[in-house]
């Protein structure tokens, strides 16, 4: 054989080779089996926008109950855990000597007005005694001198009469601060609430407000306040009165409501993060002070908005708002990419890439590529 014939013989042999190859490969493809995915059908919807948020609930009413005397403790009328009424005693201190020091004052009024009605009396005489001494100078019977200190002596039991009521007003201000310094011995409960905590005993020496510790705590939890941190992204969409919703992990299937009520005017400087507080109406009294919460504040809602489940989406980027996903048609999967807007919990609003009435993967897209056979076993 030449070698013409040789080199003919091999191109011809290299093109079988490839054209089997071709059919091999062609013949794979062709036989792929189609992917069972689980599609959704594309429908606008109403979008609720709202702000993730965590935090803690507090009391809004709560107080720490100091003695304002210090003292022995005399009585203790209440025990933990109890409710109790504004106004109601908590407990009692020893104000005996206090009691003496009343009593004393209020005899020392007594003995005041007695001396006012003394000096009064003599305030008449030195009256009389005047005129009677203007009467007899005027028929000659009496000297200046006479009426001079029939004159001076008036203006000196005037002055005693005076005297006499001051004397009264000391004694009765005597009195009253007695009185007060007495009612400070019985501690009574400054607002309504429950008794949370009592840290005092009969016998127990209790000191004043200033230097002493608490003795009583009492909480009112029918309202609470949820504090919560709102990043500088979102601070411009929190407005007083917004609702809150929320749950609490003592109670996770169980959903509350609160209040938008109070907006820090400044970021926090560590995180510059907005602090926002929400008022929660807590009648029955489900909720305790201290429960760490998680929800979200509602910033607004829209009509006719497109939203797809987050685990439609691969490739998800919330903060480029981007992601790809796979439509459905005729049985083959189409990638699209997407555009993303508000995220509404485990639902993605979708600004491009997905029109309504499209049917889309949820389940099983991860396997696909682009021109795959799908088979569709369930679609909603």
């Amino acid at each position: 054989m030449n070698k013409a014939n040789v080199i003919l013989s091999a191109m011809i042999i290299a093109g079988l080779v490839t054209a089997c190859g071709k059919t091999t490969s062609t013949k794979d493809q062709t036989s792929k089996p189609p992917t069972a995915v689980e599609c959704y059908t594309a429908k606008p919807a109403e979008l609720t926008e709202s702000i993730e948020v965590t935090g803690s609930l507090e009391p809004k009413f709560s107080v720490d109950v100091k003695t304002q005397i210090p003292g022995l403790i005399k009585q203790v009328f209440v025990n933990e855990w109890v409710r109790v009424k504004k106004g109601q005693p908590l407990a009692s201190i020893d104000v005996a000597e206090t009691e003496a020091q009343v009593k004393r004052a209020e005899a020392g009024v007594a003995s005041a007005r007695a001396g006012l009605a003394q000096a009064q009396v003599a305030a008449n005489r030195a009256e009389r005694e005047l005129e009677r001494i203007y009467k007899l100078k005027e028929s000659g019977l009496a000297t200046q001198q006479a009426l001079d200190d029939a004159k001076t002596e008036k203006e000196a039991a005037q002055a005693r009469v005076e005297a006499a009521r001051a004397q009264i007003r000391v004694s009765e201000e005597e009195v009253r601060q007695g009185a007060a310094r007495q009612a400070k011995g019985f501690i009574a409960a400054p607002i309504d609430g429950v008794v949370a905590m009592r840290n005092v005993n009969v016998g127990d020496l209790a000191s004043d407000a200033a230097a002493g510790k608490p003795i009583f705590r009492i909480v009112d939890n029918r309202i609470l306040n949820l504090t919560v941190s709102v990043s500088s992204t979102d601070s411009g969409r929190i407005k007083v009165g917004q609702p809150l919703e929320f749950s609490v992990d003592s109670q996770p299937a169980a959903r509350f409501t609160g209040k938008v009520m109070f907006i820090n005017p400044e970021l926090t400087t560590a995180d510059r993060s907005l602090k926002v507080i929400a008022e929660v109406r807590n009648i029955p009294e489900v909720l305790k002070g201290g429960l760490f919460a998680k929800g979200r504040i509602i910033t607004g809602k829209r009509s006719e908005v497109l939203q797809v489940p987050r685990s439609a989406i691969m490739a998800l980027d919330l903060a480029a708002k981007k992601g790809t996903l796979f439509v459905t048609e005729n049985d083959i999967a189409h990638r699209r990419e997407i555009t993303t807007g508000a995220v509404n919990g485990e639902l993605i609003e979708l600004m491009s890439g997905l029109k309504a009435g499209e049917r889309y993967v949820v389940r099983g897209g991860f396997n696909l590529k682009d021109g795959d056979k799908v088979t569709v076993t369930s679609k909603k």
